[in-house]
């Protein structure tokens, strides 16, 4: 299997994210912002940083760019998506995830080991967690706080499209706790935590956040 990920101008975790795939299993594909083409990945993951400076707001600028255009197109087919902290917010700008993220509430950039409680494994990144499986991967941003209108989060919540949630303490203002959504389909997925830095025991908080991308695998392999 062979799994993108897209490098934009600001991106940092873009090398952590390859070798996340390369980690689980799967041949690392990078891809360039300025790419008209996925070549011919089986899916793609938008990585976090800083994409274009954060000018404007997080994410706006990178939702223009011209493999996005490819993302959207194939995301609408059926393609795996893993937006991961800025992927999360490109998702929302690009249309794909509804909401918005916005700067946290207390105003300053937090980084730390984050436990969270999978909410939903109907998507082919979490179909390997158990519902409400409790995990540790660790979490950094300065505007991580997931808001939307009522009636959004009332859907998301309806249709058990929250895929993670924030144990313990809220660390950015999310609205209920949200830490992860999905679309309908269930083949976007947007995560504000960074699952590629648990990957093993070596770096990281242990090996919690592997599992997103050996899900991924799992589910291209049984279709």
């Amino acid at each position: 299997m062979r799994i993108g990920v897209v490098t934009f101008p600001g991106s940092l975790d873009d090398v952590d994210a390859r070798r996340a795939v390369s980690a689980a299993g799967a041949e690392s594909v990078a891809l360039w912002h300025a790419d008209a083409d996925l070549r011919g990945v089986d899916a793609v993951v938008l990585p976090g940083g800083f994409s274009y400076g954060d000018y404007l707001r997080c994410g706006a600028i990178a939702r223009f760019a011209p493999v996005m255009t490819e993302v959207v197109d194939a995301a609408d087919r059926g393609l795996p998506v893993l937006g991961i902290c800025n992927g999360f917010q490109i998702l929302c700008e690009s249309g794909l995830l509804p909401g918005a993220l916005i700067r946290n509430d207390h105003r300053t950039f937090i980084c730390r080991d984050q436990r969270l409680r999978i909410e939903s494994s109907h998507s082919p990144w979490t179909s390997g967690f158990d519902e409400e499986q409790e995990i540790v991967i660790p979490l950094k941003n300065g505007e991580g706080g997931y808001v939307a209108d009522e009636a959004t989060l009332d859907e998301l919540e309806a249709e058990g499209r929250v895929v993670a949630r924030y144990l313990d303490v809220n660390p950015n203002g999310s609205q209920r706790d949200i830490a992860g959504i999905r679309n309908e389909r269930g083949n976007v997925v947007g995560l504000m935590p960074h699952p590629e830095h648990a990957i093993d025991d070596l770096c990281g908080p242990g090996t919690d956040g592997l599992g997103f991308f050996t899900s991924v695998l799992k589910e291209l392999a049984a279709r």
